[in-house]
């Protein structure tokens, strides 16, 4: 057996157990990938608040809405932090 056959093994003998972990989670993934492909009916969770009368509904989606917008503001205020301070970065560098 040569050299070159002898470390190509040795190597194979090393990464072939990370690879097949890896090939395992790859078909793993691509069987997730059907059932997500379905969607998420939310309707489910909120029916709850149906049997409330109108003026409470009315609170309650407007909390949501509140709540959804805040966070969008959040994350657009630490997204523009870290684009303001890598600019600050690569201005002083």
């Amino acid at each position: 057996m040569d050299v070159l056959g002898a470390i190509k093994s040795f190597v194979d003998k090393i990464f072939q157990p990370p690879i097949a972990f890896l090939d395992l989670a790859a078909d793993k993934l691509q069987s997730v990938q059907l059932v997500t492909a379905q969607g998420l009916n939310i309707g489910q969770y909120f029916a709850v608040f149906g049997d409330l009368p109108t003026h409470f509904q009315l609170v309650v989606s407007s909390i949501l809405l509140s709540s959804v917008l805040l966070g969008s503001l959040l994350m657009f205020r630490s997204v523009m932090r870290i684009y303001y301070s890598v600019k600050e970065g690569v201005k002083w560098w």
